[in-house]
């Protein structure tokens, strides 16, 4: 896959997506959203097991681009909504993937980096790592990734973080749930990834993409409402070709099928 914005390599089964604008910090424009959208939508999810998002250079990802914000003044409620409907679509692409999304987390996530960490399955951050959500500083909101990051850092953490626009440290976002793990180095951080990813890849593929599916319906609905879901859920599971395998694999004691031992 060739692209101007995006460094995209898959290595081991691995589907590496760099953000790659270094020079702007890694922040969005119209050709990026439309890069991330298509690549979402044409996952070849037979030849990946995971995905890792990360950010090229010493930032994840700073947000919006301020070229790409100054044209947004001008632009009109229309134009506003068809724009922003764009970045929906590719936040919501990312939130649905099938195979798990691992955020390599450094330099600093503001705005909608924020976002991308947010829709993220496990997130890895550096220590010193930043993160912001700046919107309304400039005015404006959150709004397009307010989905994902109250998904992940509940009502009461959005109304502080939200409403200040204040920047807070790794450990923070990790105490409220925005990161999974904080590390203190390049090489921890790579460790930490390789080591998330090594997890992923001895869990049945099928059954990883049914979690997050029963997750996001789990969490959509009351306790008694997501009750017969999750009876079919387990049935299919149980009776498929992959459960089949992975519980005789474990009566067995042998590895199940889909783990490499290279």
């Amino acid at each position: 896959m060739a692209y101007n914005t995006l460094f995209v390599e898959l290595t081991d089964g691995v589907l590496n997506v760099s953000l790659n604008r270094p020079e702007v910090h890694n922040a969005f424009n119209d050709e990026l959203i439309a890069e991330a959208i298509d690549l979402f939508s044409n996952l070849d999810t037979n030849a990946a097991r995971a995905i890792v998002l990360k950010g090229s250079g010493k930032t994840f990802c700073a947000g919006a681009d301020l070229h790409w914000m100054s044209r947004m003044v001008a632009y009109s409620r229309d134009e506003n909504v068809r724009d922003s409907s764009l970045l929906a679509k590719m936040f919501a692409l990312m939130n649905e993937c099938p195979l798990p999304v691992v955020g390599r987390i450094q330099g600093a996530a503001i705005g909608g980096g924020v976002g991308l960490a947010a829709v993220c399955d496990v997130a890895v951050a550096m220590s010193d790592a930043k993160f912001g959500l700046s919107e309304v500083k400039l005015g404006i909101v959150p709004a397009i990734i307010s989905p994902y990051v109250i998904a992940k850092i509940g009502e009461t953490h959005a109304r502080a973080l939200f409403l200040t626009g204040e920047r807070f440290e790794a450990e923070r976002a990790m105490r409220i749930g925005l990161v999974h793990r904080v590390v203190d180095t390049i090489e921890q951080l790579d460790a930490a990834v390789y080591e998330t990813v090594t997890q992923l890849r001895t869990s049945g593929p099928e059954a990883v993409a049914a979690c997050k599916k029963l997750i996001a319906h789990v969490a959509a609905h009351e306790p008694v409402d997501a009750i017969p879901y999750t009876i079919e859920t387990i049935a299919e599971r149980r009776v498929s070709d992959e459960g089949q395998e992975g519980m005789k694999a474990f009566l067995e004691k042998r590895l199940a099928s889909w783990i490499s031992t290279n």
